[in-house]
């Protein structure tokens, strides 16, 4: 990322840590803004998004047994039934996790206007025409990230509580988790596979300023390769359709990253010569 020439009234160190402080404070304030429309939502947020992996009728198990029917394998997910069941075990546990919900939803929905508030932060450092794509910063940012937290509630949350409800040491333990346990569970999984699918984006900038290569990934892609195979065996039955289905965009998204840090070398190369 190249900076600019610099000017007469170029910013001081205290002046850029006050400008960070009120970046904090606008990225706070929309996620405050995002947590209020979430708690006017609650109930359908508890009841049909962070419960609904809990219902037999569940979109992914019933596509999962469409899938199983279809081609005679592993039949896991028909007739789902969760073994386990959702307490609370403090007596402030469902005013926190009513809180803690909502803020983690302002999050994800003010995701596009925390983007924008980091943008503008770190424009002044860029050229004019990098300033110019700002908008497809801010749109392609988002949609992967929203595209990876569909994924992450949409697959992989289900696969992982259909595993672990199911998965049992003794017949003598019975599986009575705790509410902040289970939606921990959703919401960390949601949010981090939201982070992981903006995988291109990070790279981009990384080989901006020359921390990554191409060179460096295509070296490193067979290790990428068996971890995404050991994440997808992990939470998914023993099937190779569901196990397909978890690593194509994983895969898809680390190839995808070594073609933009191409781009970029590439683009850098021509501005050299």
């Amino acid at each position: 990322m190249a900076k600019q020439k610099k000017n007469v009234n170029e910013m001081s160190f205290l002046d850029h840590l006050e400008e960070f402080r009120w970046l904090l404070v606008r990225c706070s304030a929309g996620i405050l803004i995002g947590a209020c429309i979430a708690g006017y939502f609650n109930e359908f947020i508890f009841k049909e998004i962070l419960f609904g992996p809990m219902n037999g009728k569940f979109v992914t198990y019933e596509f999962f047994c469409e899938l199983a029917q279809k081609y005679d394998l592993d039949r896991s997910f028909c007739n789902t039934t969760l073994n386990f069941s959702v307490q609370n075990t403090e007596i402030e546990g469902q005013l926190s996790l009513l809180v803690w919900t909502c803020i983690t939803a302002g999050l994800i929905i003010s995701f596009p206007y925390i983007l924008l508030q980091f943008w503008n932060f770190i424009s002044p450092a860029l050229y004019k025409n990098e300033k110019k794509n700002a908008i497809k910063f801010i749109v392609v940012s988002s949609l992967l990230f929203f595209i990876g937290v569909a994924f992450g509630y949409f697959v992989l949350t289900p696969l992982s509580l259909n595993f672990l409800s199911n998965f049992s040491v003794s017949e003598y333990i019975k599986n009575d988790i705790n509410v902040n346990s289970y939606i921990g569970t959703v919401k960390t999984t949601s949010l981090a596979t939201g982070l992981v699918f903006e995988l291109p984006i990070i790279i981009y900038f990384l080989s901006t300023i020359g921390l990554v290569t191409p060179k460096f990934l295509r070296e490193y892609r067979k290790w990428a390769l068996v971890i995404i195979l050991i994440l997808a065996a992990i939470v998914t039955p023993p099937d190779v359709i569901s196990q397909v289905i978890v690593t194509i965009p994983l895969v898809i998204l680390y190839e995808i990253s070594i073609f933009i840090s191409a781009a970029v070398q590439k683009k850098d190369k021509n501005k050299t010569t």
